[in-house]
């Protein structure tokens, strides 16, 4: 039953954010979701006498009483929580807990991440390199890197790894694999903005 009951917990959590979102009380959005609740729970009353009848007789007087009892407990359990909760379910009062405490843990889990990217994973890439340009866009600071893009051979998609602004046509490079002068440079690859794959940085 685990799977159930997280994805139920799931459901409510994101049942409660909508509704808290759209400006509803939360005794309000406590009472809709008892509610709910508890019409789930009564819905089983409506596979009785509905046996297949090609079993015959014995088996269907056996599935109405199974519909029975377990219509009976899940009432029960309808009953018992909307008297134990007062009425309400446990919706904004645990629930809003519970989201704070996992958004509190997910903060503290990206501070960690964070914090190993900056001082162990960005120092040993290189400068104007793919893998430097990776790093700084996942810790969100790669705005002032160039956006030209292109394709490679193989139809990959190639980023410029140099600044912003950089972009000079009439500066060409001296040969293929020297410094790019003007030009957009991903790796050992140079292209300007004139080939039909590029996207030209202005563009962005």
């Amino acid at each position: 039953m685990s799977p159930y009951q997280a994805a139920s917990t799931n459901a409510q959590l994101r049942l409660f954010a909508l509704l808290a979102a759209h400006g509803m009380p939360a005794v309000e959005a406590d009472d809709l979701v008892a509610a709910l609740e508890a019409g789930a729970q009564c819905e089983v009353v409506e596979l009785g006498c509905m046996a297949p009848a090609s079993r015959g007789a014995v088996f269907a007087d056996g599935w109405d009483g199974g519909v029975t009892a377990v219509s009976e407990a899940l009432v029960g359990i309808a009953d018992r929580e909307w008297v134990r909760r007062g009425g309400r379910s446990a919706g904004a009062a645990e629930l809003a807990l519970h989201i704070a405490d996992v958004r509190q843990r997910e903060r503290a889990a990206l501070v960690r991440l964070e914090a190993y990217v900056r001082e162990t994973v960005l120092p040993p890439t290189h400068p104007y390199t793919t893998e430097r340009r990776r790093v700084l866009e996942a810790l969100g600071e790669a705005g002032g890197l160039c956006t030209a893009r292109t394709r490679d051979s193989d139809g990959d998609v190639m980023v410029c790894t140099l600044d912003a602004g950089h972009y000079d046509p009439d500066d060409k490079p001296s040969f293929k694999d020297g410094e790019p002068a003007g030009w957009h440079k991903a790796g050992a690859s140079i292209w300007n903005d004139l080939g039909a794959a590029c996207i030209p940085h202005a563009a962005v």
